[in-house]
């Protein structure tokens, strides 16, 4: 029974040790298509704080959680292979993302760029990669 055990337990409770290190992770930001260079706006935001009933809550249901995990898997992919359809998903959903939120017109000119984020000596870094040429916000 405690041979049985000892196996179950790792499933359960996951170690993440097996990490050897913790590389960069990208993330999108945008802009309304301007010269100012502080107009970037990170696309999906962490939240500042949440209380303990909203993460166990997000244990079972978080949709924000999976569009922003796609977003980061898009932008990876723009990063290692950019393509022509990784391109055009990646407008679409920033598109789709910006329609929800904000209040821009079809005739709005955009820009979105790829940052890559990574914690050194404890402080974060935040490295622009990649930014896009203007587009007009897509109908949907």
């Amino acid at each position: 029974m405690l041979h049985l055990l000892s196996l179950l337990l790792p499933c359960l409770f996951p170690s993440w040790r097996f990490f050897q290190e913790v590389e960069a992770s990208p993330r999108v930001e945008w802009r309304i298509s301007t010269n100012d260079a502080s107009a970037w706006a990170e696309l999906h935001p962490r939240p500042a704080h949440l209380s303990v009933w909203h993460m166990f809550g997000r244990l079972f249901w978080n949709p924000d959680c999976a569009r922003t995990l796609y977003m980061v898997s898009l932008a990876e992919r723009m990063a290692i292979q950019p393509s022509a359809h990784s391109l055009h998903a990646l407008r679409a959903q920033v598109c789709d993302d910006l329609r929800k939120t904000h209040r821009l017109t079809s005739h709005t000119q955009l820009q979105f760029r790829i940052v890559w984020v990574s914690r050194i000596n404890g402080a974060v870094q935040r490295v622009p990669d990649d930014v896009s040429d203007p587009f007009a916000l897509q109908p949907k």
